[in-house]
Order: structure tokens, then sequence, then C-alpha cells
């Protein structure tokens, strides 16, 4: 008996040494860890990522037969156990500038492999953000040539895809939504938030992502995962410390950051520091002189002046300041377990909305100020995760976090002494269980649930500026709570050796609750309440004709439910028109088709392309209503034709995405992003008119040179024309942002920068990076932006790193 015992311990210590065997992965031309790499049982379908040290655990059993090893920009390997016991667990990885499959982490619930997913997916990583060095990361998603990045002013950036902005996209910091309950379909800038410093992984999901983000996810989800400190496997405990200056010469730039980590076995934590300074920018000399404004407004005595500038190429005001700080702290109290906090802070300056400042009346400026006040984030986000083979579940994640969000809106028209003051404070709190079970057919269940709760304050003052004095003036938004609760369940199933089929179905409830303050509106209302769900899903296709061919298709819905700023614009209303809220108003809703091919060809040429289609029904626009079965109400002492916001409009967007990536002998690779879409929308009125969100054909192409010490890139940004006729109707008016063609009429012209810029390996710990930006100097406006891109801009940053 005690032989049998002896035989059967024996027999669980091996099997537990299996199940605790580290791998390593390793860069075969320069011997360096590869973290992130992806590892993956065939068996069991189970995954594990390798950390900073190039390690992980290995997640097979017994029963395995091999284990799939990837890693972005290297060719995969496929192991068997037998042979990773030759090589001591050691893998060593070819570098490729042409993959065919990337490792995505969804919104860091879970981790898939781009060639499983039926729609298309960009990543970007932190080297990528360390060779291009953008001021923002508005700046950052710009890169990829495939999002389109509006701005109204310098500190701003407003992303588009595919037809869809603002409050029909989503944005996704470590698996929290960051989208709240006043998010408008105005442009917005709470992307800058993000320190680009900070986001270790960026991934873009292009089209409906309803189901696993919820509301919002209309045309995409942006998806950023920031510095998350990873556990050492030795006893002695690790540092690593890196710092970045940075000057810009086009807007005066002055940057500093700096982030340490600390990793030991139980414990880690990352903290990260970014201040920035931007003077105003300067434009191009070479471009429209509709886009020149040689002159800004001054107080001067008492008085508005309208000041001559000395240099009409500069755009005053648009300078400003930021700081981010980041800390997280990881701690694992077992071998199953993963807890984590985090804690996110951004503050900006006060800074100039530059095309309300380009904005004319009766020949003199519209305002004496128009400034957003100091844009505020605060997250708190504790995250735990448990790793278990459960009859239910695999691995277990829970989020919960807190937001707060702070921003303000500062204006005041030229000559007079009355400066509105506009603040808003929204706190959102949300919680997340995400579960994950792998099956035995290599499938693998996605489910989970979720609650937000948004609650906005919102607060007006009136501020006499000769005096100081303040008194109390009309809110932007009712005071008001935001509630949101859902539950999902996704699939994703091997159907053959060469069909992947995704597909899932979510139920959302919300509820919005907003109290009227009557003093500054008499409205026949005091609150008003919504009550109602939304039911989306998806079902898609991959199949793999090949090693290197795969094809996909996509069908999915998505919704947007309405918010405060939906409900708040009863502060909209015009003489002889109140706008009152209805309780009745539902989601709006999005169907989309999506098919798509990636192509490799040898191992030089990796090829990409997407088509589709959406439809957005019963989209919110204000229309004509009855208030009690009255079609107009006495307010103010008018007769007042009533209205109300409802689901009565519609819109169409469709297009195209290009993607090639080359491989050329000599180090050299060339690579080109091409957009286009177009789309027609219904307005208040009932007319259709092109779409607003949909910018003009854009893209990117470049070549670069890569080995050794040295990295070059020659790039070219363009933009195609869009005449008048073809801008959306509420863009034809707007003379601060366009500008004229022949016939005095406002469009936006086609433009394009030559950049070039390099990277060189001064030392093991140094790296110098040198850019030259808008090479001719060209004086240009993306599309739909209040303030001209930066002209010829010299680029300096020195990176120590040890």
């Amino acid at each position: 008996m005690s032989k049998r015992i002896f035989i059967l311990a024996l027999l669980i210590v091996a099997v537990r040494f299996g199940f605790c065997q580290t791998l390593e992965v390793l860069n075969v031309s320069t011997g360096n860890p590869i973290e992130n790499a992806l590892i993956i049982s065939s068996a069991t379908f189970k995954e594990g990522l390798t950390n900073t040290f190039g390690r992980a655990q290995l997640p097979f059993s017994s029963k395995s037969q091999y284990i799939i090893v990837r890693a972005t920009g290297f060719s995969p390997q496929k192991l068997s156990i037998d042979q990773l016991r030759s090589i001591n667990f050691i893998v060593r990885l070819e570098p490729s500038d042409v993959e065919l499959v990337e490792v995505v982490v969804s919104g860091s619930k879970w981790t898939q492999l781009s060639d499983n997913i039926p729609f298309k997916v960009t990543s970007l990583s932190q080297e990528d953000m360390l060779f291009h060095q953008p001021q923002t990361a508005a700046d950052h998603l710009a890169t990829t040539g495939e999002v389109f990045i509006q701005k109204s002013q310098l500190g701003g950036g407003s992303p588009m895809i595919r037809g869809f902005s603002t409050n029909r996209l989503l944005y996704s910091i470590d698996g929290v939504r960051m989208n709240n309950a006043i998010f408008r379909s105005g442009n917005l800038q709470n992307v800058i938030s993000l320190d680009a410093f900070a986001i270790e992984s960026t991934e873009v999901l292009f089209g409906p992502r309803s189901i696993i983000y919820g509301s919002d996810a209309i045309g995409g989800v942006m998806n950023f995962t920031t510095l998350t400190p990873t556990y050492h496997d030795d006893k002695k405990n690790a540092w690593h410390v890196n710092s970045t200056l940075r000057h810009s010469s086009a807007n005066n730039e002055r940057t500093g950051h700096i982030d340490i980590t600390f990793s030991g076995q139980k414990w880690a934590t990352a903290t990260s520091l970014t201040v920035s300074d931007y003077d105003d920018l300067k434009q191009g000399s070479k471009g429209p002189e509709d886009y020149l404004k040689p002159f800004y407004v001054a107080r001067i005595n008492g008085k508005d002046s309208v000041v001559q500038q000395d240099d009409p190429l500069m755009q005053l005001p648009s300078g400003y300041s930021q700081i981010n700080i980041m800390q997280k702290v990881r701690y694992s109290p077992g071998n199953n377990w993963d807890l984590q906090y985090g804690f996110h802070y951004s503050n900006t300056s006060q800074y100039g909305r530059y095309d309300r400042h380009n904005r004319m009346r009766d020949g003199l400026p519209r305002y004496g100020e128009w400034n957003y006040g100091p844009q505020k984030w605060i997250m708190n986000h504790l995250e735990a995760n448990h790793i278990s083979p459960k009859k239910l579940y695999d691995k277990i994640s829970i989020r919960l976090a807190h937001q707060r969000f702070g921003e303000s809106r500062i204006s005041r028209s030229l000559n007079n002494i009355t400066r509105e003051i506009r603040r808003e404070r929204v706190d959102a709190y949300s919680l997340n269980l995400d579960f994950s079970k792998y099956l035995n057919n290599n499938g693998a269940l996605y489910y989970g649930v979720e609650h937000v709760y948004d609650h906005v304050n919102s607060q007006g003052f009136d501020q006499d500026i000769e005096t100081g004095s303040s008194i109390l003036g009309a809110s932007r938004y009712p005071k008001s709570d935001w509630h949101s609760i859902a539950a999902f369940v996704s699939t994703e199933h091997p159907i053959g050796q060469a069909i992947t089929m995704q597909g899932g179905i979510r139920y959302n409830r919300y509820l919005l609750t907003a109290a009227f303050d009557t003093t500054f509106y008499n409205f026949p209302f005091k609150s008003a309440t919504i009550d109602h769900g939304a039911l989306t899903g998806n079902i898609g296709l991959v199949y793999a004709s090949g090693k290197h061919t795969s094809f996909r298709t996509n069908l999915a819905t998505a919704f947007r439910s309405p918010n405060v700023d939906d409900m708040g614009k009863v502060f909209d209303s015009e003489p002889g028109a109140v706008v009152v809220p209805n309780p009745s108003l539902r989601s709006e809703y999005a169907y989309n088709l999506e098919i798509g091919t990636t192509t490799q060809i040898g191992e030089a040429i990796k090829f990409d392309a997407a088509v589709y289609y959406t439809l957005l029904e019963n989209a919110m626009v204000r229309r004509d209503y009855q208030l009690d079965g009255q079609d107009s109400i006495l307010y103010d002492g008018t007769m007042s034709k009533v209205q109300a916001i409802q689901n009565a409009a519609f819109a169409k967007v469709y297009g195209f995405q290009l993607s090639m990536d080359v491989e050329l002998p000599l180090h050299l690779n060339v690579s080109t992003r091409l957009n286009h879409q177009r789309g027609t929308e219904e307005l208040d009125e009932g007319n259709v008119s092109p779409s607003r969100h949909a910018p003009p054909f854009f893209g990117r192409s470049a070549i670069s040179y890569g080995h050794n010490k040295v990295n070059i890139e020659l790039m070219a940004i363009y933009q195609g024309q869009r005449n008048f006729e073809d801008l959306a109707i509420g863009e034809q008016t707007k003379d601060e942002i366009y500008a004229k063609d022949e016939n005095g009429n406002n469009y936006s012209p086609s433009w394009y920068t030559i950049n070039l810029k390099g990277t060189y390996a001064v030392s093991k710990n140094l790296l110098l990076t040198i850019g030259l930006e808008n090479i001719t100097d060209q004086r240009y406006r993306p599309y739909s932006a209040g303030i001209s891109g930066p002209g010829r801009n010299f680029l300096v940053a020195l990176n120590f790193h040890l």
C-alpha cells in the first residue's frame, strides 16, 4: 500500500510540474525576451501571455498535443511537448515585419488571435508610440492611418471611425468604459485625458461592438491598456526606469515623462508622471489664405480690443498645459489569484476653443472669450482575476471602478461684461464580472454582467468681469442619474479545420431620471424618467482557406441609449419653440455588415481589405411634439411650438478600408493605409444631408528602414477634397472652419504632408528620436477641424531607460 501511495505521490508531483513548467520566449536576433507573446494549447485552448522577462507558465496539460507561440512582429512556431523539452523550454522567434496574425487583447477581457476575429482590428504598441512621439492620445490614434482625428482647438482630438464619432464611439481604459452620461453628439476631446506615455497597447475594433461594450459602441471601440506592472520570477526584485524629454518647434512643446516599475514575486508597481506645456500653434506658410486669422482679442484698459498679430501664421489662443499621473499596484496572493489597483489623474489648464475665436459677427469677432475650463479626469480601478478550471468558468475577472469627470465652458460675447461659466461634474461607477470557459472542442464561451451608474451635477454662473461678482445662471444639464444594467454571452466555436464562428447576444436595461430647475426656464414640468431596454446580437465567420489567407464576414447590431445630453437639449430652446423631455425616447439601433480578407503573399507581402455598410435607425433628432395633447404652450409670455427629441431619423454609412505591408530587401519596408467612406443622415427638419462625421478619403503611406541601431521612416499623410455640395448641411455655413472655393462657398481642400522621422540607439540605455514633420510647410486643416495642423515642425526626443 505504501508503495502505491509513493507512486501516486510521484504522479501528482509530475502532473503539477507539467502545469507549472515555465516557458521562455526570446528574440532569436537579439536574445532579448519577448513580452506579451501568446501561448495557446491545442488541446485545452487555454492561453498565457509572457511577462516582461519573456516568461509564462505553460497553459497545457498532459493531454496537450502541441502549443502555438505567437507574438506581433514575429513568425509563429508550433511545437510539441517533446520538442519543448529538447530545447529546454526556451523558444526563439524570428522577427518578421509582415505577419498575418496578431495578438489581440479585447479590452483586457480575454485574449484572442486576430485570425479568429470576424471584424477588422488594428493594434498599436508602446514601441509605435516611442517612435512616432505623438503629443496626445488622439495623435497616437491618428498614427494608425485608419482613425481620422478632428480638432476644434489644440487641446482636442475627436476620433471619427467609419462615419461615426463622439457618443457613437466607445473608449475603454483597462476594460472600463470611459463614456459617460454627458457624452454629446458634438465633438469630444476626452481622449486627451489619457497619457500616451502610459499606454502599453492600443486596439481599434472597427464596427459595432455593443455585445461586449454596451451602449455607444456603434462605429467602433478604442481599447487602451495602460502600463501594467509584471511579476519577477526570480527571488531578487527588479526595478526599471524609463524617462523621456521632448521638444517640438511648431508649438514650442516642452514635455517630460518618467515611469518607474518594480517587479517582485508577489508584488509589482508602476508609477508614471508626464508634464507637458504647449505654446500657441504655428501653421504652415503654403495654403489657403482663409485659414489665417491675423488678429486676437485682448482686454485693454477695461475694453475689448482687436489686436493685430505680429506673425499671422500663429493661431492665438491655442496654447495649454497638462499633467498626467498614474499609479498601479499589483499583488498575487496565490497561484490562482491576481489583484490590481490603478489610479489615474489628468488635468489641463484652460485652453481656447480656437474655432469660436475665429467666428465673426458684423465684421468683428463674435466672442471676447471662449475657453474650455480645466478638463479633469480621475479614475480609481480595482481588478481581481481568478484562474482555475471550474464547471462554469476557467477565468473570472471582476472590475470595480469610479471615475470623476470635470469640465467647464467659459464664454463672453465681445464688449459684454458678463462672463458665462458652465461647469459639469460626472461621477461614474461601474462593476463588471466577466467569465471565460474553454470548451473541449477548442471553442470558448465568454459571458458576463455589468452595472454602470452615472451621477451628473451641472452648475451655471454669470460673472461680472469688472466687479468679479457672480450670480447663479442657467445650468447646461439637469441634475440626473443614469443607470445601465446588462448581461451578455458570446461564443467562439471552430467548425471543422478551416472555419471559426463567433456569435453573441446582450440585453441592456437603462434608466435615466432628470430633475429640472425651473428658476431660469419656466417649463411646465420638473422631472422626467426614461426606462427601457435594448437587445443586440452578432454572428461572424472566419474562413482560413490556407496558411496565408483568410476571409471574414460579420453581421452585427449595436445601440446607443438616451443619455443626459439627449435629455438636456431642453435648454436649447429658440424663440417660438420650447423643447420638452420625451419619456418614451428609446435607443438608436445600428445594423452592420462587414466582409473582409487578409492575405499574405509569400513571406514579404500582407494585404488586408474590408468593406462595410451600416444603417442607423431611430436616430435621435428634434421634431414637433405634443405635451398633454397640446402642440403649443404659453412659455415666457409667448405661445411656443412644443418640440422634443424623438427617435425619428436614420443614417447610412458605407465604405472600404485597404492596407498593405511589403517587406523589401536591404531592410526596407513599405506600408499604406487607405480609407474611404460616404454616408447620409436625416436632420431635425426631415431633410437628408451628407453625413457630418464621414470624412473625405484619407490615408497614410510610408517607406521605412530598420537595421541594427537605426530606424528611419519617410511618411506621407493625406486627405481628399470635400466640395461644398458634399458637406453636411450644418457644415456649409461654418465660415470659421472652412476655406472658400471659386464661388465663395465653404469647402474642405485636399492636403498632404511629407514627414521624416528616425531613431538611433545611442547606447543600450539611450534612444534618440529626431523628426522633421510637414517638410514642405503646408497650411492645411483636416476636414471639420477648427484649427490648422502644425506647419514645419522639428521634433527631438531623448529616451533613457534602465
